[in-house]
């Protein structure tokens, strides 16, 4: 278990030391504190609800019922609607496919790489076009 300095922290900052933080191996359990508490709970580049919309889409794409579940209580907390929740689940389920494409026929990356610049750049100029007009 965590140093009492830790789980006096955990308690303050949740409410209480949920049973799967004391499951931590003991060289790992104040790290392991430190790093869900900086990055799901400090303040960071991205916002809360950023964060809880990328935890949805990871969790799903692994396939994780408990992060699942922790990241779409999370996402709600922060203001996500169901609609938003269902769209982050699907944006991650096509990625996945895609990934399983490219992976599974061996797909050249620097081919890919070039093509997806040509696709950006593309947009770019057709969203320059319209904002001339």
């Amino acid at each position: 278990m965590a140093s009492q300095q830790t789980v006096q922290e955990v308690e303050e900052s949740l409410g209480q030391v949920p049973g799967w933080m004391e499951i931590i191996a003991e060289p790992a359990s104040d790290h392991s504190w430190g790093i869900f508490r900086d990055l799901n709970l400090g303040e960071t580049e991205l916002s809360p609800r950023e964060k809880a919309l990328i935890g949805v889409s990871a969790a799903a794409a692994m396939n994780c019922p408990y992060c699942t579940y922790f990241h779409k209580e999370e996402a709600r907390f922060a203001g996500v609607s169901e609609a938003e929740l269902k769209e982050a689940v699907n944006v991650a389920g096509i990625t996945e496919y895609f990934s399983t494409l490219l992976h599974g026929n061996e797909y050249e990356e620097a081919e890919f790489a070039t093509e997806t610049d040509e696709i950006f750049e593309h947009i770019r100029d057709q969203q320059a076009a319209q904002a001339d007009d």
